[in-house]
């Protein structure tokens, strides 16, 4: 198939255009020409040179009616040319006609809708959640590649430094080439092993987007709405795992919420400020099913009680009524199951609200080990709220500040900025 096949509109094709196009297609061309290779580093450069490409003609040509198959056939011809300088023989041979196998679906859609281009997103991730790799590298590299998160990103997640990130990275792509793990889907026999950390994977991908971690944007709604549907693609395969189920339920209870977040005008408005009206009520009642049909399995987990502790904000029909004491015993029961600092710091919030605000923060300093979140802002917020309340003004100034000093998203900024004013501090300038 040649570009000019896919049929050149008369829309001009602006740089962000194509940026967006790159957000929408990436990961889902990334994963095709993986599969192919067996090697994501050569995938990645392949529709990275493709974009580049993309970037000088589109603007002079017009815009592909269907980007996603240009930017394919481009990158097979860049991967095919690289084979033919890098590798000899037998090997390069293999190579072609593994690429050739595996593009021809994508190269005959060229005129037809682009949903019908092979998506091969889910065996990508159980690759690069293989129980070879380490565990933080296995949702490292399925963020990096699924998700299109920058390891900035990524490592703002993990509460590491990006040099750092980036070398596990790289160390997880190459030990993926090198000991040749498949790009497929294990068998029904083996998926339960694997399914934890899949689960893990898409939840963090979720919560990357829910609170985008730099930009102007509060969310990146395109990357919780691409986790939503990996979950659902995830439970269509396994119907019968609650925590599939679970997680499937939080995501929507979550996202449910989005559009009361912000604003007219962008700014972030808290859960209890949030106009109730504009969740999205069919949503919250397809979650709620979920978690009853994670119920039935009697076999409770993390991502079951964490979809139920959401629930119990969605179903209260004001903020008052949320039932505090509930969501403060299912986070004990949570912190059984994953005793992590996080866990502790939402279960002192929980704590604070229902009962004072200083048994919250007694619960914080009991159960927060000294240092351990002091680079996590959502603990400092928590501590300058909980203070606030307690009565504890400079405190509550001192951490207010120092979580501005480390958030980068600028809807969260401009939150903070104001809250650190109430709170008598100096209003960011």
């Amino acid at each position: 198939m040649r570009p000019s096949r896919c049929g050149l509109s008369s829309i001009s094709a602006d740089p962000e255009g194509i940026e967006a196009c790159f957000r929408r297609d990436a990961g889902r061309c990334v994963a095709v020409l993986a599969r192919a290779l067996g090697d994501i580093d050569r995938a990645e450069d392949a529709i990275g040179d493709a974009y580049v490409t993309a970037l000088e003609r589109w603007p002079r040509e017009g815009f592909p009616r269907h980007p996603a198959a240009w930017i394919l056939t481009t990158a097979r011809r860049r991967a095919i040319d690289a084979l033919r300088r890098d590798r000899r023989g037998s090997e390069k041979q293999v190579l072609a006609a593994r690429l050739d196998t595996a593009m021809r679906d994508a190269a005959e859609v060229a005129d037809d809708e682009m949903s019908e281009i092979p998506d091969e997103r889910l065996e990508l991730i159980f690759a690069c959640c293989h129980p070879s790799l380490q565990l933080e590298m296995r949702i490292a590299l399925t963020l990096r590649t699924l998700g299109g998160l920058s390891t900035e990103e990524i490592a703002a997640a993990f509460l590491v430094p990006a040099a750092t990130m980036a070398q596990r990275i790289v160390r997880s792509k190459r030990k993926i080439r090198e000991a040749k793990i498949p790009f497929d889907v294990p068998p029904a026999s083996r998926l339960s092993e694997r399914i934890d950390d899949v689960c893990t994977v898409l939840y963090l991908i979720f919560n990357q987007g829910y609170v985008a971690t730099a930009g102007a944007a509060l969310a990146r709604t395109d990357l919780c709405n691409e986790a939503v549907r990996l979950a659902r693609v995830l439970n269509a395969l396994m119907p019968a795992e609650p925590e599939v189920l679970g997680l499937l339920a939080l995501m929507l209870l979550t996202h449910a919420r989005r559009d009361a977040r912000v604003d007219e005008s962008g700014a972030l408005v808290t859960l209890e400020e949030q106009d109730r009206s504009r969740w999205d009520r069919s949503m919250i009642d397809e979650a709620l099913a979920v978690l009853e049909r994670a119920a039935r399995h009697r076999r409770q987990g993390p991502f079951q009680v964490a979809g139920a502790i959401a629930s119990m904000h969605c179903i209260a029909r004001t903020a008052a009524d949320t039932d505090w004491r509930t969501i403060a015993a299912l986070y004990d029961c949570l912190f059984e199951m994953t005793p992590s600092a996080v866990v502790a710091l939402n279960r002192a919030v929980a704590v604070g609200f229902a009962t004072e605000p200083r048994d919250g923060l007694a619960a914080l300093d009991a159960t927060v080990g000294e240092g351990l979140l002091d680079d996590y802002y959502p603990y400092h917020v928590a501590r300058a709220e909980l203070s606030l309340r307690a009565g504890d003004r400079a405190t509550a100034r001192s951490s207010f500040a120092r979580a501005l000093h480390l958030t980068r998203n600028e809807a969260e900024r401009a939150f903070l900025g104001k809250r650190l004013a109430d709170a008598g501090g100096p209003s960011p300038g």
